[in-house]
């Protein structure tokens, strides 16, 4: 994922967590700390994928187009950046084909599905919760995602090159 989809993700979460009214581009940008000359393009590629609605003029602003339990992370990566599994063989280099098979192709396909879903099953109201819960103070990480890698070998003292 790109900058563009960041600042996109972060704009449309901050009009999710406050949907009643409409918001300027210099609020978002303050809040969500994007900067604020990128910001309407970004914007504007939202409106345009009817994620958001702008409303020119001194009460205007941008509001979330539908409610944010229908927006999901994906629509708004798409919007932005188009599809993100999109791109070149992680061993070739080139453009990534079923018909030219690499070592990793399956496990790799396998994965990017995998993030396609989480994506697409992730809409915007259950972000807003969320980020509303770690402003409180109140979200407890689940034990099964504290650690993002996995933990490394503990060392026993012997070198590499010594036969145990």
């Amino acid at each position: 994922m790109g900058r563009r989809a960041d600042y996109a993700i972060r704009a449309t979460l901050a009009l999710a967590r406050a949907p009643e009214r409409r918001h300027k581009t210099r609020e978002l940008a303050t809040a969500m700390s994007i900067p604020g000359g990128y910001l309407p393009q970004i914007m504007a590629q939202l409106v345009r994928s009817r994620i958001v609605t702008s409303v020119a003029g001194p009460r205007g602003g941008y509001a979330l187009a539908r409610a944010a339990s229908a927006i999901s992370m994906l629509d708004v990566i798409e919007a932005t950046e188009g599809d993100p599994t999109a791109g070149e063989c992680v061993m070739r280099g080139g453009p990534c084909r079923w018909d030219d098979v690499c070592a990793v192709h399956v496990s790799w396909t396998r994965a990017q599905q995998a993030l396609l879903l989480q994506l697409s099953t992730t809409s915007f109201a259950a972000l807003a919760l969320l980020d509303a819960d770690l402003d409180a103070g109140t979200f407890v990480l689940p034990p099964d995602l504290a650690r993002l890698r996995p933990t490394p070998e503990p060392t026993t003292g012997t070198s590499s090159d010594e036969v145990p």
